[in-house]
């Protein structure tokens, strides 16, 4: 089965329940489908991916990406759609490497995401609306800021895929704001 958007959403709360994994899955389908788009690839697909990334996270933080593998299996989802899933985590979590550009980007944004979420909620006007590139480098480049991001998983990301930092965190940064609203960081009231 290749889920559709609805599947997908339907299968990540049945696996998570916590609001900020969902959040963090919404922004990643989010960033997902801005680079498809660009790219002129399958957004339905790659937000899917997206989506559907962190299925075990919640549930099974010491066996993400191999507990992935399993869920999806049972629910009947496509080996291309687990493949991408469990590449996310190479030489993380998981042996499976990232081959094709769509498991390059999830690999390289998936960090990138929470690093912007943390950068944007500490702003005055706690929004991904405002926050630049410039801005967010002061704060990547702070090794105590959001220490759990590593930032080694980002460059590898974006080397692999060809692009420098700038190019890939201006994208990451792009694609939040279009799902800014669903993730708690759109514009104050």
């Amino acid at each position: 089965m290749k889920p559709s958007r609805e599947e997908a959403f339907t299968l990540l709360k049945k696996y998570n329940e916590s609001p900020a994994l969902i959040k963090h899955a919404l922004a990643v389908e989010g960033v997902m489908r801005r680079f498809a788009r660009e790219s002129g690839e399958d957004v339905e697909k790659w937000g899917t991916i997206g989506l559907l990334h962190d299925i075990d996270y919640e549930r099974h933080p010491d066996e993400h990406c191999k507990k992935a593998a399993e869920i999806l299996a049972a629910e009947g989802v496509d080996e291309e759609y687990i493949h991408g899933v469990c590449s996310h985590g190479y030489g993380i979590c998981s042996d499976v490497e990232p081959t094709h550009r769509m498991e390059k980007v999830l690999y390289a944004i998936d960090e990138l995401t929470g690093l912007v979420n943390a950068a944007a909620i500490m702003r005055p006007s706690k929004s991904v609306m405002d926050l630049e590139y410039k801005s967010l480098m002061k704060k990547y480049k702070s090794p105590n800021f959001a220490a759990g991001v590593d930032r080694r998983v980002i460059e590898r990301g974006a080397q692999w895929l060809g692009v420098d930092l700038k190019f890939l965190v201006d994208e990451t940064i792009l694609g939040m704001r279009e799902v800014a609203d669903s993730i708690g960081l759109g514009a104050p009231a």
